[in-house]
């Protein structure tokens, strides 16, 4: 029988979430109910709350999730109910031109659940990133949820359900950092400082953090960073070349996502060497810059959609590092909070003044 639960929803642009019965079906063909046990506050949330991303309200919010699956639906094999499972929102549907190339991870047909969620008068909920996880329970398409060792801290490992694996992603995956590579990463939020941990995980040597944020600098000597610079004191393109013998950095990371920063990232990097933009922008900002420069320089100009993740591969792998000790997800999880803390956790989050807010359900 569906079931009602309570849920954090978004009724309008720019007005407050409140906290709502929701109605969450029983599982059809390929999809699967999961109770949620913890949920990153991420900026997405935050973007589709202001409309940012479309305006198909009301939202079902959260999407940075751990959990268990509680029912699975028919023909469905790759998880059953019991499991631990992390949430993603690229289950790979296996046949579209990209799966066909090989290239799973960039997958342009992905799946979500067919059935919606609603609230209790029937209206139907649009849930963030296709999983709408800010709940005590969610439905989704199985192919979103990866099984993971069940021994890991959900608060953690759930973050690798965007934000973190997105960082993680842009320095490995897109950036393609080997050992003895040289990284500069602009922005030291979560997904930067996920960066410098992917960096450092792939064996980079020099790793230089860069923000306007003492706060945020120091977290990114926690995550390894070998170099920090405070851009407010000066130019952090000179300040780069000078850490890297006057070449630049083999790969700079945007994590911010601005036109301004983007051009520090271009003109950071050696002749040779990788941009990858893993930061947002919004749809109105432009870059220019002369062509020359471009040509001239050679390399590569890259961004990084979800770290080019393939989740089933990706998400075991580093839940083992972190196991190990390899990999510091506690180190992202700067408080727990509930379902009616998430609209207090959106201001801190937009101060700047936590890597991730986590609601434990």
């Amino acid at each position: 029988m569906p079931q009602e639960v309570r849920g954090v929803v978004a009724r309008a642009k720019n007005e407050p979430v409140s906290v709502e019965t929701i109605v969450v079906p029983d599982p059809g063909p390929g999809e699967i109910v999961v109770a949620v046990q913890t949920c990153g506050v991420c900026h997405t949330d935050l973007h589709y709350r202001e409309g940012g991303i479309n305006d198909e309200f009301p939202f079902l919010l959260g999407h940075e999730a751990a959990g268990t699956v509680e029912t699975v639906g028919e023909g469905v094999t790759d998880v059953e109910p019991g499991d631990f499972v992390v949430l993603n929102w690229r289950a790979v549907c296996g046949r579209c031109r990209a799966c066909a190339k090989g290239q799973p991870q960039y997958c342009f047909d992905t799946h979500n659940a067919a059935q919606p969620m609603t609230l209790t008068d029937g209206t139907a909920l649009t849930p963030a990133l296709g999983i709408g996880a800010f709940a005590d329970k969610t439905l989704v398409h199985s192919g979103q949820a990866t099984k993971v060792d069940p021994s890991a801290s959900p608060a953690a490992v759930g973050l690798l359900g965007c934000g973190v694996m997105a960082g993680i992603g842009a320095a490995i995956n897109t950036g393609g950092v080997s050992r003895g590579d040289s990284v500069a990463v602009i922005g030291c939020g979560g997904v930067g400082n996920a960066a410098i941990a992917g960096a450092v995980l792939a064996g980079a040597t020099t790793v230089i953090a860069v923000d306007i944020d003492p706060r945020k600098l120091d977290w990114a000597r926690r995550f390894g960073a070998t170099h920090v610079v405070d851009s407010r004191q000066g130019d952090p393109v000179a300040a780069i070349q000078e850490l890297t013998g006057g070449n630049g950095a083999d790969v700079v990371i945007d994590a911010v996502g601005r036109p301004e920063t983007w051009k520090q990232a271009f003109y950071a990097r050696d002749l040779a060497g990788t941009v990858v933009l893993v930061g947002v922008p919004t749809p109105d900002m432009k870059v220019e810059l002369p062509l020359i420069d471009v040509f001239s320089r050679g390399g590569a100009l890259k961004s990084s959609w979800y770290g080019d993740c393939l989740p089933s591969r990706d998400f075991p792998l580093l839940v083992d590092l972190y196991r190990q000790g390899r990999l510091d997800l506690d180190g992202f999880v700067t408080e727990t909070v509930t379902l009616d803390d998430v609209e207090a956790a959106f201001a801190k989050m937009h101060h700047g003044d936590v890597l991730r807010s986590v609601v434990a359900l």
